[in-house]
């Protein structure tokens, strides 16, 4: 059997999920470290995260660009926290408590990540 045949084709949840890293050490979970910010131990584990957060911190920032768009810290059940841009709402209605997920076809190692509102009606009555 060659290698190519061995390859399969990636889940919708491996495409749309994060690859974070915990520390094999104090087992702290990171997102973009190269050293666990605990223990600043280098010996850390690649792990995946479906990607589902709840956002802890909203902004509307209108800086380099003439349109305003959405700031948020996300926190995730594995225990990280980062910042990302939020989509497929106006940057205001993104409220704290708001579950965010990870947008189809972005690539968070890439460049910056990009998430969307998991449910949209929840707040749209302000």
């Amino acid at each position: 059997m060659s290698q190519q045949e061995l390859s399969v084709a990636p889940t919708e949840h491996e495409r749309t999920g994060l690859i974070y890293h915990r520390c094999r050490w104090c087992n702290t979970a990171s997102f973009r470290r190269m050293l666990c910010p605990v223990c600043a131990s280098s010996d850390l584990a690649t792990e995946h995260s479906d990607g589902e957060g709840v956002v802890v911190q909203s902004s509307v920032v209108n800086r380099y660009t003439g349109t305003a768009r959405n700031e948020s810290l996300v926190r995730f059940p594995e225990g990280f926290v980062f910042r990302c841009r939020v989509v497929g709402a106006s940057p205001h209605l993104v409220w704290v408590g708001a579950r965010v997920r990870p947008v189809a076809g972005s690539d968070p190692e890439t460049g910056e990540a990009v998430f969307e509102l998991c449910e949209t009606n929840a707040s749209a009555d302000w």
